[in-house]
C-alpha cells in the first residue's frame, strides 16, 4: 500500500553536540550575589546631624566676623611723660623704708622723664655730667636747676655714700621730685619754623608795612614845625 506523505528522518544527538549544549547551558549559570545592606536610620540621622551642624558653625562664624567689623576700633592712648612719671613716683612709695632702693627708683624716674620731656640724655650720664651740660640749657629756669640738682645729689649720697635719711626726709625728696614735674608738665617746646604768611584774599588791600620810629619822629617834626610857622 502506497502513501503520499513524505517521512522525516531526525538525526540522533551525538555526544558532542550534548557536550556542547551542557557547557553552554553551564556558562549561563551565575554565582548568587552578596545581600545589598540597606542604610539604618542611624546613618541618616547622622548626616543630617551633621549637616545642622556644619550650618550652625557657619552662622555662627559669620555673625562673629560682622561683629568684629561692627565694633569700634580701640585707639591706642597716649600716656604724655609728666603723667608717666607720677605713676611712677607713687608707685616708688613701696620702697620708702628701704632708702638706697628707693632714691635709685626716684632718681631713675626723674632721669626717664627729663629724657622724654626734653629730650635730655640724663639717664645715660652722671649726675656731674648731666648737671653741667645743665647749666647752658634754656628748657628749666634757674630755680627749676637748682631743685634738679640738689635731688640728684640728695639721691646720689644715699645711693653712693650710703646715706641713712630718714622717712620724712625722703617723703620730701619725693614731694620735691613731684612738685618739679608738676611745674614742667606744661612745657611745649617751640617749633624754629615760622608759620607761613597767610595769602590775602581776592579784593583785599595788602597789609602796609609800619614805618620805622625814625621816619615818625621826622614825621611828627615836620608837622610840628609847620604848625609853628603858621
Amino acid at each position: 500500500m502506497k502513501t503520499n506523505s513524505s517521512a522525516v528522518i531526525i538525526p540522533v544527538p551525538s555526544s558532542a553536540t550534548n557536550s556542547a549544549g551542557t557547557n553552554a547551558l553551564s556558562g549561563d549559570i551565575r554565582d548568587i550575589k552578596a545581600p545589598v545592606e540597606i542604610p539604618s536610620g542611624w546613618f541618616w540621622f547622622s548626616c543630617v546631624a551633621g549637616a545642622l551642624t556644619a550650618a550652625a558653625f557657619s552662622c555662627f562664624a559669620w555673625r562673629y566676623w560682622q561683629n568684629l567689623r561692627a565694633r569700634p576700633q580701640t585707639q591706642e592712648v597716649i600716656i604724655p611723660p609728666h603723667e608717666r612719671a607720677r605713676r611712677k613716683l607713687q608707685q616708688a612709695l613701696k620702697l620708702i623704708y628701704e632708702p638706697r632702693l628707693f632714691c635709685i627708683e626716684v632718681s631713675d624716674t626723674l632721669r626717664a622723664y627729663l629724657e622724654e620731656a626734653f629730650s635730655m640724655r640724663a639717664p645715660e650720664r652722671t649726675t656731674e655730667e648731666f648737671l653741667g651740660e645743665l647749666q647752658s640749657s634754656a628748657l628749666l629756669s634757674l630755680t627749676q636747676k637748682r631743685s634738679l640738682a640738689d635731688f640728684l645729689m640728695r639721691c646720689d649720697l644715699v645711693k653712693f655714700a650710703r646715706d641713712e635719711p630718714t622717712v620724712e626726709q625722703l617723703k620730701e625728696l619725693h614731694e620735691s621730685a613731684l612738685r618739679f614735674v608738676d611745674e614742667t608738665s606744661y612745657f611745649q617746646p617751640r617749633s624754629e619754623t615760622l608759620p607761613a604768611p597767610a595769602e590775602p584774599s581776592p579784593g583785599s588791600e595788602p597789609p602796609q608795612t609800619p614805618l620805622p620810629l625814625e621816619t615818625v619822629a621826622k614825621g611828627d617834626g615836620l608837622e610840628q614845625q609847620t604848625t609853628t610857622s603858621d
